[in-house]
């Protein structure tokens, strides 16, 4: 195994892969995996605002480098850091069963007990996102919010150890994956591979979680079309009931004084779990993030009900396994949702806010 060296970096991420190979070892026993560990740009650069780096592939673009170059077949990201739009040839093969996607409260040891409500004036909170800092500064005004950078490990020791912060915001399912309920007071793993690789889609896309899949290509569909990103407040929401399934999405300025947020829903069936292929044999590489090299004989393709496609893509995701109906009638949600929110004055929000993102 290779890897960059800090191993506090490299931490979440490795657990979240081992999850992936775990189960696609109990799926397909015969296949051996390697991890191999990567270091990004985002991962590297630290002292800079996600939103202020200008890079939209801050956290995929060095491990796509390695699946062009075939060293590697998979790489298992958090959902939220995928582009909406991926690079040519690249598609998300499988997206795995949602964790718990709110957001946490940490606070400062001498502020355990407390709540945001009720921080003292001017208490400063860490958050490396412009979404939460702008519907956090709505809320609560009193408080100031700060961009905090690094892997879990590094902004918790920020927190603990020093006096700048009185408490940080961070992804409840990434605390929880590290083992850190105690400290909780987003959820969906998607697996990226070359998109004309079939043996390789083939044997992720047991992966997909159908109900999560959906709920994706829906909040997906709604950040693309908006041209959501780093450098806007935008939010993006699903929940599924009795068959219907309800978009909830917004857009906020930057100190949360201006907010168009609405609701939508439809109908859609959610398939039965994708069934296991069958097809036996070795993979020989992966990837810390990445899952690698293969040669097993090509398993049993499951037809798509409605026919061959050039391009099954949706959002950038590939789930053949998976009726069309239902993943069109999600992108439909999110793109009603979002030319409803345009409608309404959007637009103008969103570039103002870009406009203040990029002078500061």
């Amino acid at each position: 195994m290779s890897g960059n060296g800090n191993a506090a970096a490299t931490a979440l991420a490795r657990i979240q892969t081992d999850s992936v190979v775990a189960t696609l070892k109990a799926l397909y026993p015969g296949l051996q995996f390697e991890i191999i560990a990567m270091s990004t740009t985002g991962d590297k650069i630290l002292d800079t605002a996600l939103s202020k780096i200008g890079e939209k592939s801050l956290f995929t673009k060095e491990l796509e480098h390695a699946l062009e170059k075939n060293e590697v077949d998979l790489v298992v990201h958090s959902l939220k850091d995928l582009p909406t739009v991926l690079p040519p040839g690249f598609t998300i093969g499988a997206i795995c069963k949602r964790e718990n996607p709110h957001d946490a409260v940490v606070f400062h040891p001498k502020f355990v007990g407390k709540t945001l409500e009720t921080l003292p004036e001017k208490s400063v909170v860490g958050t490396s996102s412009l979404r939460r800092a702008a519907q956090l500064q709505r809320k609560f005004s009193h408080l100031e919010f700060r961009s905090i950078r690094g892997n879990l490990n590094t902004r918790l020791r920020k927190l603990d150890e020093q006096q700048e912060f009185s408490a940080i915001i961070l992804a409840a399912a990434g605390l929880q994956r590290m083992g850190w309920h105690n400290r909780v007071g987003q959820g969906a793993l998607g697996v990226e591979v070359r998109a004309k690789d079939q043996d390789i889609l083939d044997l992720v896309g047991v992966l997909h979680d159908p109900e999560t899949l959906l709920r994706c290509i829906a909040e997906r569909a709604f950040l693309r079309h908006l041209e959501g990103g780093c450098s806007v407040p935008v939010a993006v929401h699903t929940t599924m009931k009795d068959g219907q399934l309800y978009l909830t999405g917004g857009v906020w300025s930057l100190d949360g004084s201006d907010s168009i947020q609405d609701t939508m829903q439809a109908t859609i069936h959610v398939p039965a779990q994708v069934p296991k292929l069958e097809g036996e044999g070795v993979i020989n590489k992966s990837a810390y993030n990445l899952i690698c090299s293969h040669q097993f004989p090509p398993p049993s393709r499951i037809q798509h009900e409605d026919g061959p496609e050039d391009d099954p893509q949706l959002v950038g995701i590939t789930a053949r396994n998976i009726p069309r109906g239902p993943q069109l009638a999600a992108q439909n949600l999110g793109i009603s949702l979002a030319n409803l929110l345009l409608s309404k004055g959007a637009k103008n929000i969103l570039d103002v806010a870009r406009q203040l993102n990029d002078a500061h």
